[in-house]
């Protein structure tokens, strides 16, 4: 399975984004998607998730400002961003979670580079 994402770039503070991410490949249904960054010397951190039936969970940091969406036919995840802040400044990661016809995967994208300048 791969994972396409798009969408990331430099914005200002106070600016708004939106992240892509398409999977592709054998697919037979999708659990959970998500989205994770990482900073410049930081670990990687979840960011959101989106279950099957709609169900989101937010880091403290991004609650009131991102929202996570998917469309189950595209077998695609979003990730609106709305005002962004400089410390929002990470390679973003999408992130799937289904099965196949016999088995299960777990899948990451390659990142998309998002960069706000105050």
């Amino acid at each position: 399975v791969q994972l396409q994402a798009s969408g990331g770039g430099l914005v200002q503070a106070g600016g708004s984004l939106r992240l892509s991410c398409a999977a592709s490949g054998s697919i037979s249904s999708i659990n959970i998607m998500g989205w994770y960054r990482q900073a410049p010397g930081k670990q990687r951190e979840l960011v959101a998730t989106i279950a099957a039936a709609g169900s989101t969970t937010y880091a403290d940091s991004v609650k009131g400002r991102f929202t996570i969406s998917r469309d189950n036919a595209k077998n695609t995840v979003y990730l609106q961003m709305n005002s962004l802040k400089p410390e929002d400044t990470a390679v973003y990661y999408c992130n799937v979670d289904g099965q196949r016809r016999f088995s299960g995967f777990i899948s990451w994208g390659k990142g998309t580079l998002v960069t706000v300048s105050s």
